[in-house]
């Protein structure tokens, strides 16, 4: 009997992205399967964030194709992304820092409410059982959290849409080792969900940890790529992003 083929539930093939004249991303593939968790690593200036902005819609895209859920997509319209479940946390995280965490958070079922779902309150509830932080913070206004806790909000609101495909862009930028660690651990935890995740990180050794599958973007182009075991064990993966520690003994 044939195992079933698995769809993916994106696939970004021959991606060029400019800048005026400037090519920030050449002919980057990719894909993701459903519940994965599939990260980007790289150096600053690779084109990490450009990648996410080009798939979500933020940034037009010269060449090439985004394919998400089988739909192939070459002028992507952001609202229309959200509601079929594609979700983006932004390296900036981009919250309402006037606003209570509890609202920040309904936000984020917007698209779910003006499609005719009315479920906000269960998914609330799923949210703060995966942040209590949140829970206990929720009549606090967002600008007054901690940087840990601005993320938290940031991946609660994201996940408030329901989506089926969650990216994120740095999670760890700037935050204390130990909320580093307990980011991961939601990320993980997320698969469970059957939430698939794509993951920019400089944090090389913590994305490789976490997921399943990896790419190195360098300079705008694939270098290497291949199950996320095998990149923590790759000579060039270790000397470039992790160091001497890096090497499994």
């Amino acid at each position: 009997m044939t195992e079933p083929i698995l769809v993916p539930i994106l696939d970004v093939s021959d991606l060029c992205v400019s800048y005026g004249k400037v090519e920030a991303l050449h002919h980057v593939s990719l894909k993701v399967q459903p519940g994965q968790i599939v990260t980007v690593i790289g150096p600053n200036g690779a084109g990490k964030t450009t990648l996410l902005a080009a798939i979500m819609g933020v940034l037009p895209f010269g060449s090439g194709e985004v394919r998400y859920q089988g739909e192939v997509y070459r002028h992507i319209d952001i609202e229309q992304m959200v509601a079929r479940g594609m979700t983006l946390v932004p390296e900036k995280r981009e919250l309402f820092g006037e606003m209570s965490v509890a609202d920040n958070l309904l936000l984020g079922a917007f698209m779910r409410r003006r499609l005719g779902f009315r479920d906000e309150q269960q998914t609330l509830d799923k949210v703060y059982s995966i942040f209590p932080r949140l829970k206990e913070r929720h009549q606090q206004m967002a600008g007054t959290l901690s940087g840990g806790e601005r993320q938290m909000l940031a991946v609660g609101r994201a996940l408030m849409a329901q989506p089926k495909i969650l990216m994120l862009d740095e999670p760890s930028l700037g935050l204390a080792p130990l909320i580093v660690r307990e980011i991961f651990r939601v990320i993980s935890d997320l698969r469970a969900l059957g939430v698939a995740i794509l993951l920019v990180e400089q944090n090389a050794r913590a994305a490789l940890q976490v997921s399943d599958y990896g790419y190195v973007l360098e300079t705008g182009e694939i270098a290497l790529a291949g199950e996320s075991d095998a990149l923590a064990d790759d000579p060039k993966v270790v000397e470039a992003y992790l160091g001497l520690g890096g090497r499994k003994d």
